[in-house]
């Protein structure tokens, strides 16, 4: 049976990509979990032990100081795990024997964010009662994860897709000096605001309107609010061209809606979704991205219906980047909307740039 990854904000749709993991074309999958005591949220909330997980692929090198000097950090986005990196499309281009980011060279992390894949999260029990988590507390886990549990004092690289994306630019003005290179993906250094706020806004009301979700408390996955709110999903992260193509037909679109809605329905958990999408409340770090030094490059995609290039956000924030590149990607027959992010064939060359760029 062929697999997929579905993640809000950063699927490539089975409809358009199989993803299958690759077949111990790089060095095996090592999954971990680091519990943190008492972590305190940006909130004031505390939880007692928080739960990281993550999957590492390669092995750490220390350099003659002791220190590790061959860490990437990628991160994933909403509703995604560490996990769908390791797909035929991602990890098998770059993480392969002669990869841009080939591990057995490389020693690549790949977290679970907070309130994703099997780190904790709403479902995992305490429901709605789970602290109101951000973008700021998923760095925070992230950066004890590797410095605190693995060793790591520096990166070689930080990059992320979508929401992982956003949290790049997070890194890069809040620990400025532990990278050596930034690679955000599908994202943009702005609050959330405008028709993106409002699609991720929708979509909590319609599920917290559904009496099915009893306030958190439902014992069955609340069908009309998580359906309604899953409408939202399937236009932001839709490709118009792409979607014509390969649905030109009136029943061939129905079809293709009833598939796309039934693999979202089949993934979500509908508190852990609420949690996901108002987690990028407090997200904006365009009036800190002056304190990024690092060499970046921001990479988005033409017809990414999450970050429109017609709104000249990015163009406006790059330029307080001192190390920063804004590349635009052209619609052509390889994208896939905000998906592109996940195919490094169409990007790669940018990667090897950056990592030319940032070699000392």
């Amino acid at each position: 049976m062929l697999k997929a990854t579905y993640s809000f904000l950063c699927v490539i749709f089975l409809l358009f990509v199989v993803e299958t993991k690759a077949q111990q074309k790089f060095p095996t999958p090592v999954e971990g979990d680091y519990v943190i005591s008492n972590f305190e949220f940006e909130t004031k909330e505390k939880l007692p032990q928080l739960n990281i997980h993550y999957t590492s692929i390669g092995k750490p090198h220390r350099n003659t100081n002791g220190t590790v000097d061959n860490a990437v950090l990628i991160m994933h986005g909403t509703t995604g795990s560490g996990q769908q990196f390791l797909s035929e499309l991602f990890g098998g281009n770059l993480f392969v024997s002669g990869g841009l980011l080939d591990a057995n060279k490389y020693f690549i992390i790949l977290p679970d964010g907070i309130g994703h894949g099997k780190s904790s999260k709403p479902s995992n029990g305490l429901h709605m009662a789970f602290p109101k988590y951000t973008y700021t507390d998923m760095v925070k886990a992230d950066y004890l994860l590797l410095t605190q549990h693995l060793g790591i004092s520096h990166l070689r690289l930080v990059m992320g897709t979508s929401m992982g994306g956003m949290h790049t630019w997070q890194w890069g003005y809040t620990y400025p000096d532990f990278m050596d290179a930034l690679m955000p993906l599908a994202s943009l250094p702005v609050e959330i605001a405008g028709r993106n706020r409002m699609l991720r806004k929708m979509a909590i009301n319609l599920i917290e309107m559904d009496p099915a979700w009893e306030s958190g408390a439902y014992l069955q996955q609340p069908k009309m609010g998580l359906t309604g709110a899953i409408s939202s999903l399937v236009f932001m992260v839709s490709a118009p061209l792409q979607w014509q193509t390969k649905a030109p037909t009136r029943a061939m679109a129905d079809s293709m809606l009833v598939t796309m809605e039934a693999l979202y329905a089949a993934s979500l958990d509908a508190n852990d979704f609420i949690y996901q999408l108002d987690a990028s409340r407090n997200y904006d770090p365009s009036p800190h991205l002056q304190q990024i030094t690092a060499p970046l490059f921001a990479i988005n995609s033409a017809d990414d219906q999450v970050n429109p290039p017609e709104l000249k956000l990015m163009d406006r924030e790059i330029k307080k980047v001192k190390n920063g590149r804004y590349i635009l990607l052209p619609i052509t027959e390889k994208t896939s909307g905000h998906g592109t992010h996940s195919n490094p064939t169409i990007w790669g060359d940018y990667l090897k740039q950056l990592l030319a760029l940032s070699a000392k």
